[in-house]
């Protein structure tokens, strides 16, 4: 097994600065899966916050990959704005109600102190301890989820998709209060050494149109993306499904870092925006990461970088989205042992020599 000879932080840095590094940048995204890196149950992360930052911090050690994230699901913030969660014993937690069942209760919601509500103290926490722990050697990220995702997990998907079209001064209203939330939350992060980086599922061109993205979605986010910046960092975003429609629009919100999704054409992104933004992805989650061998995920991480290695503003291999809990853990490790294998500079000789032979077999 090919051995790391710089640690994520100090590749990070040398990267910026266009220095030699001894392999590109490579970050699985575990998500809830980092419970079983330390035989941990998912529910602990919800009470205990040693165990969520054990649980990252083990990861880390156990792969090297070049981020460390403090994250557990989509609903925190709304959760402590009122939404009721499901709590599985040992899975990810997952959205019982919504916070609210009507505009005329809009304006009941308060912004979260994060410091007080729901599971979000346990979060700074956990981040705390990580940062003390690892946040000289890699990386550290929160990921928030963004102010137009938070808004659907405050009324309802149905409910705000209507509103859309019968009330979309309504969904303004949610979106502010939902923003107020998001820049507190990653305030309290940034005081806890960690980098914020954002979640916005429902921005997808697969679940609201480009004109209401650009109406609904994107003044909110570029907000936020405004604010990270004027606290002096770097921005990342991810947006599950189909984004094609809203390149453009994510280079004018400002963003640093764009995580596609496996479902978008590596290369298409590549050539529409990697000018400008850093693009990261996107080797299928679901369909190789979990249910391919270790070959099939050394292949298909071969197969993106050559799709995406000379992108201008840089390239990093991800997964298109979180990895199921029960990925295999050989999987995880031949993700990032193929990026030891693929190594700094890239080669594009070399990315067709490994493709033509198998490692594993």
């Amino acid at each position: 097994m090919l051995k790391d000879r710089m640690n994520p932080l100090d590749r990070a840095a040398a990267m910026a600065k266009g220095e030699r590094v001894d392999r590109i940048q490579c970050n699985p995204n575990l998500s809830c899966g980092i419970a079983r890196i330390n035989g941990r149950k998912i529910s602990e992360f919800n009470t205990d916050a040693r165990a969520l930052a054990s649980s990252v911090i083990a990861t880390y050690k156990t792969f090297g990959l070049d981020g460390a994230k403090v994250f557990t699901d989509l609903f925190t913030l709304s959760e402590a704005m009122g939404a009721k969660m499901k709590f599985p014993l040992d899975d990810t937690p997952d959205l019982l109600e919504p916070a609210i069942t009507d505009v005329s209760q809009i304006d009941h919601l308060e912004p979260i102190d994060p410091y007080k509500d729901g599971r979000l103290p346990l979060h700074l926490e956990s981040m705390k301890y990580v940062y003390d722990e690892i946040g000289l050697q890699v990386p550290c990220s929160a990921l928030v989820v963004g102010p137009f995702t938070s808004a659907f997990f405050l009324i309802g998907v149905e409910r705000l998709i209507k509103l859309m079209l019968k009330n979309p001064e309504a969904v303004h209203r949610l979106c502010e209060i939902s923003l107020q939330s998001c820049i507190s939350f990653a305030d309290a992060a940034i005081e806890q050494g960690m980098t914020p980086g954002i979640a916005e599922p429902m921005s997808s061109c697969t679940v609201v149109s480009p004109k209401h993205f650009r109406e609904f979605a994107k003044p909110y986010i570029k907000r936020l993306v405004s604010h990270l910046k004027s606290r002096g960092k770097g921005v990342s975003i991810h947006i599950c499904g189909k984004t094609e429609g809203i390149f453009e629009d994510l280079v004018d919100i400002g963003i640093d870092a764009f995580s596609i999704d496996n479902v978008v054409d590596l290369r298409t992104c590549v050539d529409a925006i990697g000018d400008r933004v850093k693009i990261a992805g996107n080797v299928d989650p679901s369909n190789v990461m979990f249910l391919g061998s270790p070959e099939d995920v050394r292949k298909e991480t071969i197969k993106c970088v050559k799709a995406a290695w000379d992108s201008p503003k840089g390239f990093m291999i991800m997964p298109g989205c979180g990895l199921p809990v029960e990925t295999p853990i050989q999987n995880i490790h031949a993700m990032m042992d193929t990026a030891r294998e693929i190594g700094w500079p890239i080669d594009p000789e070399k990315l067709d020599y490994l493709l033509s032979i198998d490692k594993y077999k």
